[in-house]
C-alpha cells in the first residue's frame, strides 16, 4: 500500500483590486507582486517532502520501494514504473519461469547457442568478470547443484557425495560461451544451468532506481529483501540511516550505517536454511564443493552499485571471513562487514559503522577491526 502522510491543503484566498490605480499604486503593486513571486518560488523549492512507500512481492521475495517527494502523484507514478521494470527484468532473467530467455539457455545446454537480448548478454558478461575477480567463488553456473538442496522445509536428508560431485562437475563459468557479435549464449555441457539468484536482485534494484530518477524522484530507496540502494536524502533532508540486522536475533539491529547514493546488501545464513541432525545448512552454496558455505553468519557489502554489492556479498560469504575481507580491502570504494560463526565482527579497513553495543575491540595486523559482539 502506498502510504501518504501529506496534510490537507487550504483553499486559496483571492483579493479584489480597485478598478483604477494611480502610477504609484501600480509601482507598489508591481514590487509586492515581484516580492510575492520570489517568496512563492522559494517556498515551492522548499516544499515539504514526504516518504511514499509500497511493499509487495516481486522476484519471489519482498520488495519495499520508497519515493521521497513533495508530489504525491509523481511518487506514485515512479513507484509504479519501478515495479514494472522489476517485473520486466524477472521475465528476462528468471530460471524458474519456463518461457524466459534464461530458461531457454538452460534448456539448450550442450545442444545449441541461444539468441538473447543484449541486456542479458551484458549481465552474463559482468557475472563472468566477477567470477574471475573472486576466483570462482561467484559463479552463475552454480544452478546445476540447486536441485540437490531445498530450503522450503521439505528436505529431510543430505545429498550424497556422488550426487554432489556430478553436479559440481557441471559448474564452470568458463563454459558459458557468449558470442557478442551474433548475440548468443551457449552452455557447453549438457546439464549445465545458469541462475542469477546471487546478482539478479541487485541488478533489479539498480534498474528500478534508474526508472524512478528518470521520472524526477531525487530521493528514495529500492529494497529487495535486504539488497537495497539509496539515493538523495530522507524526507527530513538527512542522509539515510541503514540498520544492520543481528544474525543472532532476527528483526533486531546491532548497528547502523549513515549513507547516501550507496547500496547495502547482506547475505546471511539465518533466513533460508534447513536443519539436519542438529546442524544448520544455509542456502548459500559453495560452487567448488556443492555444500553450503560455512564460516560466516552474515556478510554485508557497501558500495555504489547494488548489482556489484549483491554478487560480492555472496562471494565473500563463500570465501570466508579472512579471504573475503582481504579481497574487499583490495577493491576501491567497496567496504564489508562480516559476522563470523564465532560471533566476531570483522570489517574492511574503511567502513564507518555505528554500534549499539561493543564489549571488546582489537586491531589486527592487517588493519581489520574485529569486535566481539555479545548482544543476546
Amino acid at each position: 500500500m502506498l502510504q501518504n502522510f501529506a496534510s490537507k491543503k487550504q483553499k486559496n484566498k483571492f483579493v479584489k483590486f480597485p478598478e483604477k490605480l494611480n502610477p504609484l499604486s501600480i509601482q507598489r503593486i508591481f514590487i509586492v507582486v515581484v516580492a510575492l513571486f520570489f517568496t512563492t518560488n522559494l517556498l515551492s523549492q522548499e516544499a515539504e517532502k514526504f516518504a511514499y512507500k509500497q511493499v509487495l512481492k516481486l522476484m519471489g521475495t519482498r520488495f519495499e520501494i520508497t519515493a521521497v517527494s513533495a508530489d504525491e502523484q509523481l511518487a506514485k507514478n515512479s513507484i509504479d514504473s519501478c515495479i514494472k521494470e522489476i517485473q520486466r527484468i524477472e521475465d528476462l532473467i528468471s530460471s524458474w519461469k519456463p518461457t524466459t530467455q534464461t530458461s531457454l539457455i538452460n534448456d539448450n545446454a550442450g545442444i545449441q547457442p541461444v539468441k538473447v537480448d543484449r541486456e542479458l548478454i551484458g549481465l552474463i558478461l559482468r557475472s563472468k568478470k566477477i567470477s574471475e575477480l573472486t576466483g570462482g567463488a561467484f559463479d552463475i553456473s552454480f544452478a546445476s547443484v540447486t536441485n540437490l538442496w531445498k530450503f522450503d522445509g521439505t528436505q529431510n536428508t543430505l545429498p550424497t557425495e556422488e550426487e554432489l560431485a556430478k553436479s559440481v562437475a557441471k559448474i564452470n563459468y568458463k563454459n558459458i560461451i557468449v558470442d557478442e557479435q551474433n548475440q548468443t549464449v551457449f552452455l557447453k555441457e549438457k546439464g549445465m544451468k545458469i541462475g542469477f539468484g546471487a546478482i539478479g536482485k541487485g541488478y533489479a534494484a539498480n534498474m528500478g532506481r534508474k526508472k524512478m530518477i528518470e521520472l524526477g524522484i531525487k530521493d528514495g530507496i529500492v529494497n529487495a529483501s535486504g539488497d537495497l540502494i539509496t539515493w538523495g536524502k530522507m524526507e527530513n533532508n538527512s542522509d539515510w540511516s541503514i540498520g544492520i540486522e543481528n544474525p543472532k536475533e532476527t528483526g533486531k539491529v546491532m548497528g547502523w550505517l549513515v549513507i547516501s547514493n550507496m547500496a547495502v546488501v547482506t547475505s546471511g545464513n539465518y533466513e533460508k536454511f534447513f536443519m539436519f541432525e542438529g546442524k544448520k545448512y544455509s542456502h548459500i552454496i559453495n560452487p567448488t564443493t556443492g555444500w553450503p558455505a560455512t564460516g560466516s553468519k552474515s556478510v554485508t557489502i557497501i558500495c555504489a552499485d547494488a548489482e556489484i554489492a549483491d554478487a560480492l556479498a555472496t562471494s565473500v560469504f563463500i570465501l570466508g571471513p579472512e579471504k573475503g575481507v582481504e579481497l574487499i580491502n583490495k577493491l576501491k570504494n567497496i567496504e564489508c562487514l562480516i559476522v563470523t560463526d564465532a560471533d566476531e565482527l570483522v570489517t574492511s579497513s574503511g567502513i564507518k559503522l555505528n554500534y549499539y553495543e561493543n564489549k571488546a575491540t582489537k586491531q589486527t595486523t592487517n588493519n581489520q577491526l574485529i569486535i566481539n559482539n555479545n548482544q543476546k
